[in-house]
């Protein structure tokens, strides 16, 4: 009995030990916390960017109905 107890006891505590954090990443004050999380996201702002790199979608677009010289003119 003692031993499903604390089996019990023990993977409960596995499990809510993965579900979140005890101390919040972020203060409580929310001028504090909204600088906090501008300053969180900042980098996720070039994920875009990024993308379009990785696909070559940055390059130029050589399908043109113009006829461009490619050379020093």
């Amino acid at each position: 009995m003692l031993q499903k107890v604390l089996f019990v006891l023990l993977l409960s505590l596995m499990l809510f030990s993965f579900s979140g954090c005890l101390i919040p990443p972020f203060s409580g004050d929310p001028e504090t916390r909204i600088k906090e999380l501008v300053n969180a996201s900042e980098g996720l702002r070039l994920i875009p960017d990024e993308l379009q790199r990785f696909w070559f979608l940055d390059q130029p677009n050589h399908m043109t109905i113009y006829r461009v010289h490619g050379g020093i003119i």
